[in-house]
């Protein structure tokens, strides 16, 4: 399948389009500015508490006369521009697919061998974030403001995320150890020459002040010397600082190898006391500074997360002496974190993470309605991910039955190549939604390939269903369509034969804002479609129930701006109480609650509402692997930019392989 890189299919087209676009946008401004400016947000009224009580209403007496003047003047300019506009949307394409054009910061091609190397399998990264970049009148309704300077600002900050450099700590030791708390962190690879299992061991999450620039596939040549020279293995972790403690008799460290740990730990975590103990450190380039990860489009301060891991192994060391000495010698770990894995039935890591996870491999955004937002989002976005899917969705009366008068607001970010997509609109949209292109994005990526060069796939599904509460027999239209549609790109896509494979399948994902939650009365047909059968949901128990640490990712817009909550680490901390969570969350509406969420008391039954989802399938996969979801986080980066939380998920692909 060809992948469409320009919005027309002729140049002619393409200038014709950008011609009567340039006639309609002052009247499209003109109309955005007037509305927006009787709509404030709650942070401009309290930006504006001080000043006279007259001076807004002053302003406004004043602009309001002129907006409409020039509104006036050009309204037959963007008539005539909207006479050329809507019948060439007829032979606009779905999509716009972008691919990095700078080689020496592209690595797409090299991600695709490592999967050789891999031997027992690989984990992939997806977060998905409802980000509501809506034209800026529109945007305030939901208490957000600035869609262009907002757009930048997250893209800075899932960038900053996810290609921030992490450290793990891999320790020789007989057995488990009981220091342990959850942490979002990449893929625990074993080490060069070792053919040890991988077991679960200590996981500890800490603060220290990061802000980079550079990201995790655009680190450049320097960047490959040093992963060259390091001596172990990069399973597309390439901002990974890894530092082994090997056990000795007793437990006990010579003080020569400590003081050599202690020089190389300073050298990679200047933000926190050296690391002390046995270890080899291996790390990548140091990140220079950059303002993205400031709390607010203000002053907020910056969130400050970088993650430990901790891997046990075999070895000759009494264990109550490391665990000690750990506590003792290793400064990174000497906070307890208050983000543990409290459910020990639970077979995968969780948590409240106040950063986009390290090495994040696919990004699928909602709400990114405005045009020119897209654009400053994709650039930040392609300092990371090479490839990204965007302007995704129909305008004008084509391919759908109502006038459509904004795109579906999805896209995808991939560091891995796009094979194949597509695109398709939900016909039964109503009231606001319906002047939306609402749909689906599907996507076939290539994550690798086989000693035997046959290709390993992947598929993603991106969508976002009907808002309007009430529309549930919308949604579970909607829903199966999506359904048909899985399965019809599924079979379109497929060059495989089950006598012949030519392609082997690693996963299948669905993720996005679907608009119901699983505890709400008012959302029972959702909670029971038929989907749930097919795709697993790692967050929920069954229909009406949610797992105990699950969460809502839907914001009370009117405390987005509080100033315990305006930052990433400020709203981490909060959503880790019930209390936190009564007073910033929203809940079901149909527990007979107040409209007023801020600093409820009440006991409330669940976490708020979850409407973001991230869902996988073990249907239609190669039969010898196995998926299993390794971490699942709710991620508070976005903090006063939005009002959803992102989700994350990491997915590990066994192959069932002895390591090499």
């Amino acid at each position: 399948m060809v992948l469409y890189t320009s919005p027309f299919p002729n140049s002619f087209l393409s200038v014709l389009h950008s011609f009567s676009w340039g006639l309609i946008f002052p009247c499209y401004w003109l109309a955005d500015r007037l509305v927006g400016s009787f709509v404030p947000t709650t942070y401009e009224k309290r930006q504006r508490a001080d000043d006279p009580c007259y001076f807004h209403a002053l302003c406004i007496i004043i602009t309001t006369p002129i907006y409409l003047a020039l509104l006036v003047a050009s309204l037959p300019f963007a008539l005539i521009g909207f006479l050329l506009w809507s019948p060439l949307q007829s032979a606009r394409r779905p999509y716009i697919y972008s691919r990095l054009k700078d080689k020496n910061h592209a690595n797409g091609a090299t991600l695709l061998t490592e999967w050789k190397a891999a031997g027992s399998g690989r984990s992939f990264c997806f977060g998905s974030a409802n980000v509501c970049l809506l034209p800026d009148s529109l945007a305030r309704f939901n208490n957000v403001f600035n869609t262009q300077a907002r757009a930048k600002e997250i893209g800075r900050r899932i960038r900053n995320g996810a290609s921030r450099p992490q450290i793990k700590i891999y320790i020789d030791s007989p057995t488990n150890t009981s220091i342990s708390a959850a942490s979002f962190s990449s893929l625990v690879s074993p080490q060069a020459g070792d053919n040890r299992t991988v077991n679960a061991g200590i996981k500890r999450t800490t603060s220290m002040e990061y802000k980079g620039d550079n990201c995790g596939s655009n680190n450049g040549e320097e960047n490959r010397e040093d992963k060259g020279g390091s001596g172990e293995p990069h399973e597309g972790e390439e901002n990974t600082c890894i530092v082994r403690i090997n056990g000795e008799e007793n437990g006990h460290m010579s003080d020569t190898e400590t003081d050599t740990v202690n020089g190389q730990a300073r050298a990679s975590g200047p933000a926190e006391p050296s690391l002390e103990g046995d270890a080899e450190i291996s790390k990548t380039p140091n990140h220079k500074q950059k303002e993205g990860d400031s709390g607010s489009l203000d002053s907020c301060s910056a969130s400050r997360e970088s993650l430990v891991k901790v891997r046990v192994g075999d070895g000759t060391v009494d264990q109550s002496a490391v665990n000690n000495k750990l506590l003792y010698k290793a400064s990174i770990m000497k906070k307890t974190s208050v983000r543990k894995k409290k459910h020990t039935d639970e077979t995968f890591d969780h948590e409240i993470s106040a950063f986009f996870p390290a090495n994040l491999d696919f990004l699928c955004l909602q709400e990114v309605f405005d045009k020119r937002a897209a654009e400053k989002l994709k650039e930040q976005l392609h300092h990371y991910f090479e490839y990204i899917v965007y302007d995704v969705g129909v305008y004008s009366c084509h391919g759908c039955c109502s006038f459509k008068f904004v795109n579906s607001g999805l896209l995808f970010a991939s560091r891995y190549p796009v094979m194949d997509a597509a695109y398709h609109c939900y016909p039964n949209g109503r009231g606001m939604d319906s002047l939306a292109s609402k749909g689906a994005l599907f996507l076939k990526v290539q994550v690798g390939s086989t000693p035997q060069d046959q290709r390993i796939v992947g598929y993603i599904s991106c969508t976002h269903l009907q808002a309007i509460a009430g529309d549930t027999t919308v949604r579970c239209e909607q829903l199966d369509m999506l359904q048909d549609w899985l399965s019809e790109f599924r079979k379109s896509t497929s060059s495989s034969s089950t006598a012949n494979p030519e392609e082997l399948v690693a996963f299948d994902v669905l993720c996005g804002d679907l608009n119901f939650d699983n505890c709400s009365s008012e959302d029972k047909l959702e909670q029971q479609h038929s989907l749930f059968t097919h795709y697993k949901d790692p967050c929920r128990v069954g229909p009406g129930e949610d797992k105990p640490w699950a969460i809502g990712t839907l914001l009370d817009p009117e405390g987005l701006y509080d100033e315990e909550v305006c930052t990433p680490d400020n709203l981490q901390k909060v959503l880790e109480s019930e209390e936190g969570r009564k007073g910033y969350l929203v809940y079901p509406t149909s527990k007979n609650h107040s409209s007023s969420q801020k600093g409820r008391k009440a006991s409330l039954k669940g976490n708020g509402r979850r409407i973001d989802y991230m869902l996988y399938t073990e249907e239609g996969l190669y039969l010898e692997w196995k998926v299993e979801v390794e971490e699942f986080s709710f991620i508070t980066q976005l903090a006063g930019l939005t009002d959803h939380l992102p989700v994350a998920m990491r997915l590990m692909v066994s192959t069932g392989e002895d390591d090499p």
